[in-house]
Order: structure tokens, then C-alpha cells, then sequence
């Protein structure tokens, strides 16, 4: 697992909302290859969330380290993140800040896309599934 520590005493009241809207976003989102939120938890001066740990650290560092991958890796990634960004589409979710910095790799080598404060829920698009 890993923990993301947010102090709260740094974020004027729109970064505080946003990081309330990132965590409501990992609430809702359970896919295979999105970092799953385990639980948050609130002190007075800092946000807890504990998420899942991926023990391969960023693509952008494999691709730094190894060079180029070889096209059936590169495939198999890259399926992968079509999926999650798919997943997270049909929830109303946008990312906003998709790079090779944000992808993670676990034990397997099959990617956890990290979903942060820049994402964002596509309201035009929830509304429209409302009015259906």
C-alpha cells in the first residue's frame, strides 16, 4: 500500500475541494488497471488516503531504464490503457493529466494509472445520462 499525506494547511479552499473531488473520483472508480483508493482518513491538518501500491514504479523510469519496449509489451501496455481510459469515460471521469509519470507499473508489469486532482467528472456528460 502506499499513503499519500495531504496537508491541508497548504491548500487554499478550491485545491481543498479539488482534493475532495479526486477522492470522491477513486471512490467510484474499481478497475484493474486504476489505482485502487483503500480508505482516507482526516486529522485536523492533513487527508490520508491510502491507495495501492505499484511495486514497479512509473512507466516513464521502465522506459528511461530499458529504452524502447518490444512491440508485444508495448501492445499489451498500451490495451491496458485504453481500457482504464475507456473505464473511466463511461464513469463520467476525464483525466486531464494522462503522461508516462502517471502510469505505474505493478509486480505483473501491467500498468495502474494514477487518477489525480486534475481529474475531473465530465458534468455535461452526467447530465446527459441522467436525461436519458
Amino acid at each position: 500500500m502506499a499513503i499519500k499525506i495531504i496537508d491541508k494547511r497548504c491548500l487554499d479552499d478550491d485545491n481543498l475541494a479539488k482534493t475532495f473531488r479526486e477522492i470522491s473520483i477513486l471512490k467510484s472508480l474499481h478497475h484493474p488497471h486504476i489505482t485502487r483508493l483503500y480508505e482516507v482518513m482526516e486529522s485536523s491538518r492533513s487527508i490520508y488516503l491510502v491507495t495501492e501500491y505499484a511495486t514497479n514504479g512509473e512507466i516513464f523510469d521502465h522506459l528511461v531504464t530499458n529504452g524502447r519496449m518490444k512491440e508485444e509489451e508495448a501492445s499489451r501496455i498500451f490495451s491496458q490503457l485504453v481500457s482504464a481510459v475507456d473505464f473511466c469515460h463511461r464513469k463520467g471521469v476525464v483525466h486531464r493529466d494522462l503522461k508516462a509519470e502517471n502510469v505505474l507499473l505493478d509486480a505483473e508489469m501491467n500498468i495502474k494509472v494514477v487518477i489525480c486532482t486534475l481529474s475531473s467528472l465530465n458534468i455535461n456528460y452526467l447530465m446527459s445520462l441522467l436525461a436519458r
